[in-house]
């Protein structure tokens, strides 16, 4: 097995639990680790609207799906992707890899991997396939294009700020 983590970026808890697309990204990891593509999971994601915080949810949905404790190193303090990678750094020391998949929804995943890279991660990308709202997608794409700018911007290295 691969000593690699997948970086799992979080989404809504609902008053009722997981949101779909929580459960989707989750689900999806959990996949990713049975299958040996990584040898950890990092959920990531602090309190929202309802508790418990989203970390701590894809915690318990990975436990459910036979991925063991040992396996799993929450980040539950994030609200942004850029905390959600950021604060995820340390838990990728001390696991003792900096090469990650980065798991979350397709239009998401351009912005969360110029994060990742930009923070020095060495950084693929893998997403749920199906079961999302056609809806749900179109409005995450339409937002994901101005924050898609806006990171490339608040990111940019030294390098880039002399061209």
């Amino acid at each position: 097995m691969t000593k690699s983590a997948a970086l799992i970026l979080g989404a809504a808890v609902w008053p009722d639990g997981p949101s779909p697309t929580l459960r989707r990204r989750t689900l999806h990891a959990a996949r990713l680790w049975h299958e040996g593509h990584v040898a950890h999971l990092v959920p990531c994601g602090g309190l929202g609207r309802h508790p418990p915080a989203e970390a701590r949810a894809m915690r318990a949905l990975l436990l459910a799906e036979g991925v063991p404790e040992e396996a799993i190193h929450p980040e539950d303090r994030s609200t942004t992707t850029l905390e959600n990678i950021r604060f995820a750094l340390p838990l990728l020391g001390a696991i003792g890899t900096r090469e990650v998949v980065v798991v979350t929804d397709l239009p998401h995943l351009p912005r969360a991997l110029l994060t990742a890279r930009r923070l020095g991660l060495k950084a693929t990308g893998s997403a749920p396939r199906g079961g999302a709202r056609l809806g749900a997608q179109l409005r995450l794409a339409l937002r994901e294009i101005p924050a898609c700018a806006a990171y490339w911007w608040r990111l940019r290295g030294p390098q880039d700020r002399h061209r």
